[in-house]
């Protein structure tokens, strides 16, 4: 049996998604029923919330105003029952996590199986976000972020900090040779993120002005430098076990400075969030299992 809040998640998934039939999928039930549930909505207060076209929904001013509304008030349910999960022996219920996807493949995943057994009542969800993550918007409870941190709303703890490194593959090198000054790399093919924060390289007087080829996926460029395509800059969390099994070569190795701000890892939540205790767990839990 359906209750009201259940009709505003799946409002809310309409919004976040795009769509009717996207939302459907992220809630695995039938188009119609979302269909339903926000006809209900609406007809229960009278005011028409989301324009409908063949191809996508629009937010009538109305309501945006309602959405905000009904994602605090669902913030606030949810913290209500967070309180009283919070005076059990063991932390429980779900825990939504968000980070790129390079960070949840090569240093959360390998982890999971362990977290579980420590904490088999937190019900994990793993999101993967290149790019900002709204933890609210997008229902997050906590996120990783690499590099240096702007939103003063959120608690940050820092997880470390996973160095720069300038790789290439050998067969890129045994094909274009080895760049021996920075100033050589002006003759090779140099890979970089659509995002131009992540194209800071921890070489003094180098900038990757226009780079050869570009992706928005960290794990998608780490494919390609194993590809022989190119040289690139990626964090120590994704290729260091490439360079220790001799797939990618370092380069520059003795030049690299550490401080460019993409080196920082932090794990963020709202300060005021009554998840703390399954924030804790799985953040301490995480912290010393890193290689970063």
């Amino acid at each position: 049996m359906r209750n009201r809040s259940d009709d505003l998640e799946i409002l809310i998934a309409v919004v976040d998604c795009g769509g009717f039939s996207a939302a459907a999928e992220q809630l695995n039930i039938q188009v119609a029923r979302v269909s339903r549930a926000v006809s209900k909505i609406e007809q229960q207060i009278g005011v028409t919330l989301l324009n409908r076209t063949t191809r996508r929904i629009h937010q009538t001013d109305e309501g945006r105003r309602f959405i905000e509304a009904v994602r605090l008030g669902l913030l606030q349910l949810q913290h209500a029952e967070e309180e009283l999960l919070a005076n059990d022996a063991f932390p429980k219920g779900k825990l939504r996590v968000d980070a790129a996807s390079p960070f949840v493949l090569h240093q959360l995943v390998p982890l999971i199986h362990d977290f579980k057994q420590a904490y088999p009542n937190i019900d994990l969800e793993l999101s993967s976000n290149e790019g900002y993550v709204d933890l609210l918007e997008k229902r997050v409870d906590v996120a990783i972020r690499i590099g240096r941190l702007s939103d003063s709303t959120l608690h940050a703890r820092p997880l470390g900090k996973s160095p720069l490194y300038v790789v290439a593959s050998p067969d890129y090198l045994a094909r274009r040779g080895v760049p021996l000054h920075i100033t050589d790399l002006q003759q090779h093919d140099l890979l970089g993120f659509t995002s131009k924060n992540l194209n800071l390289w921890p070489l003094k007087g180098f900038s990757l002005e226009a780079p050869s080829l570009i992706a928005s996926n960290g794990e998608t460029v780490r494919q390609l430098v194993l590809s022989g395509n190119g040289i690139a800059c990626l964090s120590g969390f994704m290729v260091k076990q490439d360079i220790a099994h001799g797939t990618m070569i370092r380069l520059f190795g003795s030049e690299a400075v550490y401080d460019t701000g993409r080196e920082q890892i932090h794990a963020v939540y709202y300060k005021s969030s009554s998840l703390a205790r399954r924030i804790s767990s799985f953040i301490d839990f995480i912290q010393p299992r890193l290689s970063l």
